[in-house]
C-alpha cells in the first residue's frame, strides 16, 4: 500500500476483486472507482447468464451512458477491459479459485429481496458469504475483505443502534441446515393429499369446461405457487421468531457471523447501508437503476392507488443516496482495520438529518401536485391525503377491503356472460392488483414503517473527517448535507418518474398508430394459419339460439308457441350441462334435431339462415379474416355447430370443422352426432394435428375465442386473442397477456355483409 495520505494514493496500484457489479450498488461502485481511483485495478466475479458470458455481460455493462467518459478515456471498452478490468467467470454458491496478488475484495452481491424463498434467502447471503470467504483466505494473506450487509440486520430492536456486532441469537450452522432443508421438505409436503387434494378441486371447478389436462396443469401450478409461498412464509416466521424483521434481514445477519469469524485472522470491514435510493449527485443527480424500496410507494401514490400508509407520522423513514454509499465503501476500501475483529461502518441519514415519513410525504404531494399523472382521458389523477391513523387502522380498512373484493368477485364469476359483466371483472380486476400491492407492502413493509430504529455512525463520520477536504468533496458520505426537500422533489421524485411517464406515453402512441394489418408470410416459410371459434367469437349467437331459429321456421304459430315453452323450460338444466360440460350440452341441444331430414336442414341455411347468420357476423370479425387471407395465411373454422349451420360462411375459410349430425339411410337425422363434438382440449389436439398435415407453424398462428373453453385453442397457438371473452377467460388472457379484442356484432339487421369482399 502507498504511503500517501489521499484515498487514490492509499489504492495506487492494488488490485481489488467485487463481487454483484451488475446490481445497483455494485455498479454505482465500479463506475466511481474506474472515475476518481485511476490507480486500481479490478477484477468482476460475474456468472455467466444463459448463453452470455461472463465478459460479455461486463462489456455490456460498460456500454451504458454512466460509463461513457471512462470508456473514452481509455480508448473504447476493449481499451479499458484490457487495462483496468478483468472478469472471473463463476457463482458464489461454487465460488472459483481468485486470481493471485489480490489486495482487497468488495463483496457486493446478495439476495437483497425481502421475502425471498427461505432457502434462496441462505444460499445466497450466508453461503456465498462462506464459499466466498474461503476463497479469498486461499488466495493469500493481508486481503481486505468489506462487506456490504444492511443497517437493518438489527432486527425488530427499538432505539440507538450502535456501530458493532447485532446481538446474536439462533445457532448458525443449526439455522443454515434448517434453511437449505426447507425446499425439499415442502416440496414433498406438496404432493401430499392434503395439499393436492384441495388444488385438484379448486382447479376442475374452474377449468372442468376446458378440459381435464387444463386442469391438471391449473393444479400442478397452483402446487407449485404453494411451494413457493410456504418457503417465503417459512423465513418470514423464522426470522420473526428470533427477533429480525423478515428472511433478508435474517440472512444478512447469519451472513455478518459468517464475516465476523473471519475477522479473527483477517482484515475485515462491514458496510452497513440504510435504504438505499437514488444518486444526489453522482454520475447525475436522480441515477437509479431499478426500483429499490420507496419507488413503488412513490408511484403508487402518485397514481392514487395508495390511500394510506401504515407508519406514524415521525416515524424516521432512514434513506441515503447511493452516490453517498459507495463513496463510502471506497473510504473503507482505502483504511483497512487491524486483524482481529471487524469494523463497523454505518451509511445512514436518520442520526444527524432525520427524514420522517410526514416530510417524505408533503414532498411527495407537492411534486405529484406540480407534476401530476394523468388519469385518462380524466385528467390529473386524484391524490390521496395521508392522515397517519396507524397501521391497525390501515390493516382493518385493507381486511375489508379484501373481504368486499371476494364477494364482488363470486358474484362475478358467476353471473351470466355480458359486456356488463366482463366490465366489472376489469374494474375487479384492477382492485385485486391493487389490494394485493397494499397487501404486500402493508405485510413487507410493516415492520420497517414503525421501526424506532436510530443507526449510530460516529465511526463513518471519523472516516469521513480524516479525509482531505479534497477527498471529502470527491468521495462524499456525510449525510447530513442532504436537503430533503430539494432531494425529493427535485431530484427522486422525477427520476423514478421519468421512465414511467415515458412509457405511459409510448403506450399512448401506440394505441393512436396501432394498425390491424398483419405481415404476409414468405414464400420459404412454413403457413401461417388463423384458428377461429364461432359463436361469441364471429357471432353473437349460441346453438340454443340457432337450432330455434331453423326449428320454428317449420312450425305452425300455435305451434311455434308450445315449442318455445319447451325449450325455455330445458334452458336451466341446459345452462348447467354446459358449465359443466360443453360436450354434453351440444349432445342435449343436437338430440333436437331427432326426425329432420339433412338435405332439408341445408336447403333452410342456403336459403333463409344466411341473412340471419350475417346480421349477426361483426364486421370487424370479417376484416379480420380478409386480413389473414390476404397475407397468405390459412383461415380455420373451428366449431360445434353442426355443418348446415355454417354453409353461410363457407367463402371466409380455407377449412370448416364442424359437428356432424348422423342421419339413417333415408337422410333423416337420428339425434345424434356421427363423432364427438370437437370441444376444449380436443380443439387443440385437433388443430396440431391438422398443423402438421398441412405444415403450420403454430407459434406463429393466431387463434381466436371467446370462451373459457376454448382455453386450450388459444394456448395452442403463438398469437391468441380473446373476444369479448367471459370473466373467466378475461382474467386468464389478462393474466397470460393476450390480446383482447371487443368484436361488435353488425349495428342493424338489414345490413348485409358481402363475404367475398365487398359490403353493402
Amino acid at each position: 500500500m502507498s504511503a500517501g495520505g489521499s484515498i487514490a494514493e492509499r489504492l495506487r496500484g492494488q488490485h481489488v476483486l467485487v463481487t454483484g457489479v451488475t446490481g445497483f450498488v455494485g455498479e454505482a461502485l465500479l463506475h466511481l472507482m474506474l472515475s476518481e481511483v485511476p490507480g486500481v485495478r479490478v477484477t468482476l466475479l460475474v456468472r455467466p447468464k444463459g448463453s452470455t458470458p461472463g465478459t460479455a455481460r461486463i462489456a455490456k455493462l460498460l456500454e451504458k451512458p454512466i460509463f461513457a467518459g471512462c470508456v473514452e478515456a481509455a480508448g473504447g471498452v476493449e481499451a479499458l477491459m484490457a487495462a483496468r478490468v478483468a472478469v472471473l467467470e463463476g457463482d458464489l454458491a461454487a465460488a472459483p479459485e481468485l486470481p493471485k496478488g489480490l489486495d482487497a475484495v468488495v463483496h457486493c452481491a446478495g439476495d437483497v429481496s425481502f421475502d425471498p424463498p427461505v432457502d434462496d434467502g441462505f444460499r445466497t447471503n450466508v453461503v456465498g458469504t462462506r464459499e466466498l470467504l474461503a476463497r479469498v483466505r486461499e488466495a493469500g494473506e493481508n486481503i481486505h475483505y468489506v462487506h456490504i450487509s444492511t443497517a437493518y440486520v438489527a432486527g425488530r430492536r427499538r432505539g440507538s443502534i450502535p456501530e458493532g456486532p447485532v446481538a446474536r441469537a439462533g445457532d448458525l450452522e443449526a439455522e443454515l441446515a434448517w434453511g437449505l432443508a426447507q425446499r425439499q421438505a415442502i416440496e414433498d409436503r406438496s404432493r401430499g393429499t392434503d395439499v393436492l387434494v384441495a388444488e385438484r378441486k379448486k382447479a376442475e371447478r374452474e377449468h372442468s369446461r376446458a378440459g381435464a389436462l387444463t386442469a391438471a396443469a391449473a393444479t400442478e401450478a397452483a402446487r407449485k405457487a404453494w411451494v413457493k409461498d410456504e418457503l417465503v412464509q417459512a423465513g418470514a416466521e423464522r426470522a420473526r421468531s428470533l427477533g429480525w424483521t423478515d428472511c433478508y434481514t435474517f440472512t444478512k445477519a447469519l451472513g455478518e457471523r459468517v464475516v465476523e469469524e473471519h475477522a479473527r485472522t483477517a482484515r475485515a470491514s462491514i458496510v452497513r447501508p440504510s435504504i438505499i435510493e437514488s444518486s444526489l449527485e453522482r454520475p447525475y443527480p436522480g441515477w437509479i437503476e431499478g426500483f429499490k424500496m420507496a419507488e413503488p410507494l412513490i408511484l403508487a401514490y402518485g397514481r392514487g392507488e395508495l390511500p394510506e400508509f401504515p407508519a406514524a407520522a415521525d416515524t424516521i423513514v432512514d434513506i441515503v443516496p447511493i452516490d453517498h454509499v459507495v463513496s463510502a465503501i471506497v473510504a473503507v476500501l482505502a483504511h483497512p482495520p487491524e486483524v482481529g475483529e471487524a469494523a463497523y461502518f454505518h451509511i445512514s441519514s436518520g442520526e444527524r438529518q432525520p427524514l420522517t415519513f410526514h416530510r417524505l410525504y408533503v414532498n411527495m404531494r407537492a411534486y405529484f401536485d406540480k407534476h401530476p399523472f394523468k388519469a385518462g382521458d380524466q385528467g390529473a389523477t386524484r391524490l390521496p391525503e395521508w392522515r397517519f391513523p396507524g397501521a391497525h387502522a390501515v390493516e382493518r380498512v385493507l381486511s375489508t377491503g379484501e373481504r368486499a373484493y371476494k364477494v364482488a368477485d363470486y358474484l362475478v364469476s358467476h353471473a351470466p356472460r355480458s359486456d356488463r359483466a366482463r366490465e366489472l371483472a376489469r374494474k375487479l380486476e384492477l382492485q385485486r392488483r391493487r389490494l394485493e400491492f397494499l397487501r404486500r407492502y402493508l405485510d413487507i413493509y410493516a415492520e420497517y414503517t414503525q421501526a424506532e430504529l436510530r443507526f449510530h455512525d460516529a465511526h463513518t463520520l471519523e472516516l469521513y473527517r480524516s479525509l482531505s477536504s479534497e477527498d471529502q468533496q470527491t468521495f462524499a458520505f456525510d449525510t447530513a448535507v442532504i436537503d430533503w426537500d430539494v432531494y425529493l422533489r427535485d431530484i427522486h421524485c422525477p427520476a423514478v418518474t421519468e421512465p414511467i411517464r415515458k412509457l405511459d406515453e409510448l403506450r399512448a402512441a401506440r394505441r393512436r398508430t396501432a394498425t390491424s394489418g398483419l405481415k404476409a408470410v414468405p414464400q420459404d416459410k412454413a403457413a401461417v394459419a388463423a384458428f377461429f371459434d364461432m359463436d361469441g367469437t364471429l357471432l353473437s349467437s349460441n346453438v340454443i339460439e340457432t337450432y330455434l331459429w331453423v326449428r320454428l321456421r317449420e312450425l305452425s304459430g300455435s305451434q311455434r308457441v308450445a315449442e318455445l315453452g319447451r325449450i325455455a323450460s330445458k334452458v336451466p338444466s341446459l345452462v348447467q350441462a354446459e358449465r359443466r360440460e360443453r360436450s354434453a350440452f351440444l349432445r342435449t341441444v343436437y338430440r333436437e334435431y331427432e326426425g329432420a331430414r339433412r338435405d332439408t336442414l341445408d336447403e333452410i341455411a342456403d336459403e333463409h339462415l344466411s341473412d340471419h347468420v350475417l346480421s349477426r357476423l361483426s364486421p370487424a370479425a370479417v376484416r379480420r379474416i380478409r386480413q389473414h387471407r390476404d397475407a397468405g395465411h390459412r383461415t380455420v373454422l373451428i366449431t360445434g355447430a353442426i355443418r348446415p349451420l355454417t354453409r353461410p360462411l363457407l367463402p371466409l375459410f380455407d377449412h370448416i370443422e364442424a359437428a356432424e349430425l348422423a342421419v339413417d339411410d333415408r337422410g333423416v337425422c337420428t339425434g345424434y352426432l356421427s363423432s364427438s363434438p370437437l370441444v376444449g382440449e380436443s380443439r387443440a389436439a385437433w388443430m396440431h394435428s391438422y398443423a402438421a398435415e398441412h405444415g403450420i407453424d403454430m407459434a406463429a398462428s393466431f387463434g381466436y375465442a371467446d370462451s373459457h373453453s376454448d382455453l386450450p385453442l388459444l394456448a395452442a397457438v403463438g398469437n391468441p386473442v380473446a373476444v369479448r371473452p367471459d370473466v373467466t377467460l378475461y382474467r386468464h388472457a389478462r393474466k397470460a397477456h393476450w390480446k383482447i379484442v371487443d368484436w361488435q356484432s353488425s349495428s342493424s339487421s338489414s345490413r348485409t355483409l358481402d363475404l367475398a369482399g365487398g359490403r353493402s
